[in-house]
């Protein structure tokens, strides 16, 4: 992998993934969980939580590279846009650095909507055992 490299995959926000963050996390707060609490507070509908992205950016990390020996050393997520769900979001990523002498790789990714409206950016460090 080098500087300059590009990636990306598409995510669907499915009510397996939903269900499942709340039954792993018990995160019931009324924003991601009532419907009618979340357009009283200007939301379309209930707000997905926003660390189910973590878990996309985590799947893409450790399945998605062509090289598996890596692991996150630090991550940050910059969140635009509210995610709901059925949303299919589209994950581009690139690389910004490679610091070979510490094996160090460091991405800038973004999360688009179905409509290509960015919902969130960020970057992670990724270290290469």
């Amino acid at each position: 992998m080098k500087k300059g490299d590009s990636f990306s995959y598409t995510f669907s926000l499915t009510e397996t993934i939903y269900n499942g963050f709340i039954a792993i996390f018990n995160d019931m707060n009324p924003l991601h969980t009532d419907c009618q609490f979340a357009q009283n507070h200007g939301f379309s509908d209930k707000v997905m939580h926003g660390n189910i992205l973590n878990g996309f950016l985590s799947y893409f990390i450790g399945e998605k590279l062509p090289i598996k020996n890596v692991i996150i050393q630090t991550q940050e997520i910059k969140y635009y846009k509210p995610v709901y769900l059925h949303d299919s979001l589209q994950f581009r990523a690139v690389i910004e650095d490679v610091f070979e002498s510490v094996k160090t790789i460091e991405l800038k990714f973004v999360f688009e909507n179905q409509n290509q409206v960015k919902v969130a950016r960020g970057k992670v460090q990724i270290g290469i055992l």
